[in-house]
C-alpha cells in the first residue's frame, strides 16, 4: 500500500474528470474453486486496488462527484473468521487508513445506489469482468448482465485510463524494485545454468 495521500489524491483527481453522478467502484470477491471454503488465490480488481490500496475481498465504494462524499462498504468479519484469522480491521478503521471518513456493511450499498438511481443522477461504472460482480450490477441497476459492457461509463473509462497512464513517482520506485529483483532471478538463473540441466 502507498500513502493515505496518494488515494486521496487519485480519487481527488478521478472525481474531478467525470462532469456529474456517482462513480461505483467495485472490488472483487472469492472465487470458489471447488467449494464456498476452497478458493482460488485471490486478486484484487486493478482500478479498486490503485484508488484505495485495499487488497481485500468484498469491498465497494461510492464516490459521489458533486457532494464530494466518499463511502466505503464492506463487512466486518465475524468470530467464525477471527477464528481461523485471528483479530482483524474493522471496515471502518481500513476505510481511514485510506482517507475515506465513512464506511458502511455491504447490504447498505443497495439502497445507496436505488437512491441515486430515483434521483435520475448517472451511475459511473466499469465494464465488469467478473461474474459476481456482473450478478452485482444487474441487481442495484437492472441492467441484464449481458447489456453491463456496453452501459458501462466510457466518461469513467477514460478518465482512469488517463490518470494510470502518468506514473508516480511511489509507482516508479516499485517498478526500479521489481526490474532489480527480475536482473536479479534471470542472473542467478544464467550463473546457475550447467550443461545437460
Amino acid at each position: 500500500m502507498f500513502s493515505k495521500e496518494t488515494y486521496i489524491s487519485r480519487r481527488a483527481k478521478l472525481m474531478e474528470k467525470i462532469n456529474d453522478g456517482i462513480i461505483l467502484l467495485l472490488g472483487n470477491s472469492e472465487a470458489s474453486a471447488n467449494y464456498n471454503g476452497n478458493t482460488y488465490k485471490f486478486r484484487q480488481d486493478s482500478s479498486f486496488l490503485y484508488f484505495f490500496g485495499l487488497d481485500e475481498p468484498d469491498m465497494a465504494a461510492v464516490l459521489d462527484v458533486e457532494s464530494g462524499e466518499q463511502i466505503l462498504f464492506g463487512n466486518d468479519v465475524d468470530i467464525d473468521d477471527i477464528i481461523w484469522m485471528g483479530p482483524q480491521e474493522s471496515v471502518k478503521e481500513k476505510a481511514e487508513s485510506v482517507g475515506i471518513q465513512k464506511s458502511f456493511p455491504m447490504a447498505e450499498l443497495a439502497g445507496c445506489v436505488a437512491k441515486a438511481v430515483q434521483q435520475g443522477r448517472k451511475v459511473h461504472f466499469l465494464p465488469p469482468y467478473r461474474n459476481h460482480n456482473k450478478i452485482l450490477l444487474n441487481e442495484l441497476l437492472g441492467i441484464p448482465a449481458g447489456a453491463l459492457k456496453e452501459n458501462a461509463s466510457v466518461e469513467l473509462i477514460k478518465a482512469i485510463v488517463d490518470l494510470r497512464l502518468v506514473k508516480e513517482a511511489c509507482e516508479l520506485e516499485e517498478i526500479e524494485k521489481a526490474c532489480n529483483i527480475g536482473y536479479a532471478m534471470h542472473y542467478t538463473a544464467m550463473k546457475m545454468a550447467k550443461l545437460g540441466m
